[in-house]
Order: C-alpha cells, then structure tokens, then sequence
C-alpha cells in the first residue's frame, strides 16, 4: 500500500465538488440535478465506475469544465468518485439537490480553494483517506472582520 498526497486543481473562478456515489445513473442524475436547481450554472461532471468497464463516466453543459473534471477523475482515480466543476454558481446553491440524489452517499469537498487529497494506492484500487481545503487559520478575526464579512455576504445576495 503506498500513500500518496494529490494536489486537485480548483481554476480561478471556479468551484470544485468532490463526493462518493454508488451507481452507473450518477452522471445523469446529477446533470438532472444541476440544471434544474441552478439553471444558470455552467458545469462539467465526471463519476469513476467501479467495476465493470471501470470507466470515467462524465456529461456537462461545459467543454472546458467538464474536461477538468474528467482529468481530475483520473488523478484520483478511485472508484465511485464523482467531481464536479462549477462557475457562475455556488456551491451552496446546489449541495442539498446533489446530496438528495438517491445514489450520492458523501460530498468531500466544495471549495474553491486549493485542494489536496490523501489516499492509499493499493494496487487495483485506491481508498480516499481525506481531504484538505484551503490553509490553516491565520488567527481569531476582529470586529472589522466580522462587519467586512457581513458585508460579503449581503453583496453576494446571502443576507438581507
């Protein structure tokens, strides 16, 4: 078994949603899924099969986002891994849609931030150990902080 630490490519401007599902449909439910809970989104979806044909399975309203997707499919490559690419959207306007798809049994990461993922290599298939979000926290913020993100949030339309 040998352990390795991945870097995920998150491209400026884009977020990345990583998860485990259980079933060939995925691409297809989540294409569903995406396009009726965030019609303005553009995507790219890739889901790693595995058994049978043990391919890459990908769909998108996308090129280039969907091509990331399917390399990032290949750098982690274990099975029942899903990635998705997303811009002119956020993540929160479509995680409770992709985790109420029957088949998605865990969302890893949603970030936009650089991502690293842990695994273990053994061979024929890969066990996915964790993953890591952006950088270690700086300090505790101040009062400052918390009035500029109050603000964030209500130029990004989140709060009143």
């Amino acid at each position: 078994m040998e352990f390795q630490v991945l870097d995920i490519p998150v491209p400026e401007g884009t977020n990345v949603i990583i998860g485990r599902s259980h079933f060939i449909k995925t691409v297809e439910d989540l294409y569903e899924t995406m396009v009726t809970s965030c019609p303005s989104a553009k995507f790219g979806i890739a889901f790693c099969e595995a058994s049978g044909k043990r391919l890459i399975r990908y769909e998108g309203n996308d090129k280039d986002l969907t091509k990331q997707a399917i390399e990032t499919c290949n750098i982690i490559s274990s099975g029942h891994v899903f990635v998705i690419y997303l811009k002119d959207s956020w993540p929160i306007n479509v995680l409770n849609a992709i985790k109420s798809v029957q088949e998605v049994t865990s969302i890893y990461v949603a970030t936009s931030n650089p991502v690293k993922i842990a695994v273990a290599d053994m061979g024929e298939s890969r066990l996915v150990l964790g993953f890591s979000d952006g950088f270690k926290p700086l300090g505790v913020e101040k009062e400052e902080d918390k009035k500029e993100r109050k603000e964030l949030l209500r130029r990004f339309g989140y709060k009143l």
